[in-house]
C-alpha cells in the first residue's frame, strides 16, 4: 500500500522538463541576476527536478 501511495504522490507533482525550466527562468527574471539564499535553495531543488524530468539523451551533451 505505500508504494501505491508514492506512486500517486509521484505521478501527481510530476511536471515536464519545460515546464521547471520555464520556473527556473521566471526565478531568474524576478532575482534580476542575482539570486539570494533562498532563492539558491529553490534553484538548486528546481535543477534538480528538471534533471529528472529530462530524458537522459537529453541530457548527455
Amino acid at each position: 500500500m505505500l508504494h501505491s501511495m508514492s506512486t500517486t504522490l509521484e505521478a501527481a507533482t510530476e511536471r515536464s522538463a519545460a515546464e521547471v525550466n520555464e520556473e527556473i527562468r521566471a526565478l531568474w527574471r524576478r532575482s534580476g541576476g542575482t539570486l539570494t539564499t533562498e532563492q539558491r535553495t529553490e534553484y538548486q531543488r528546481l535543477v534538480m527536478e528538471w534533471a529528472a524530468a529530462t530524458p537522459r539523451s537529453h541530457r548527455a551533451a
